[in-house]
């Protein structure tokens, strides 16, 4: 019923930025936090960043003063905006939503990612040095 589709990947030099979105279709009201996943070839999904409804964010050590994520309600849109890319960013991005937004808290964010319940299918981010 919630369908999520990433767009904005490709290719980019290093040192380059891109700008991922999100959006969100079907029963969008129960969306509660949205976050963005990477997973490299060979390597587990790994969170990049997360944002509650209320705003509230967290991001990988890795990413931190480089990538920044926002969301506009009213759009039903998660951005992810990546700058100083670098090689080891390349991955598939992937977006990520968390429901039941009646009964947690606004400025809540997932522990884990088996609290995710709606997945994107992946735009991959190809960083070249």
């Amino acid at each position: 019923q919630v369908q999520l589709v990433e767009s904005g990947g490709g290719l980019v030099q290093a040192g380059g930025s891109l700008r991922l979105s999100c959006v969100v279709s079907g029963s969008r009201s129960d969306i509660n936090a949205m976050g963005w996943y990477r997973q490299a070839v060979g390597k587990a999904r790994e969170l990049v960043a997360a944002i509650a409804r209320g705003g509230r964010t967290n991001y990988a050590d890795s990413v931190k003063g480089r990538f920044t994520i926002s969301r506009d309600n009213a759009k039903n849109t998660v951005y992810l905006q990546m700058n100083s890319l670098k090689p080891e960013d390349t991955a598939v991005y992937h977006c990520a939503a968390d429901k039941d937004a009646y009964v947690k808290p606004r400025y809540y964010l997932p522990i884990s990612i088996d609290e995710y319940d709606y997945w994107g299918q992946g735009t991959q981010v190809t960083v070249s040095s």
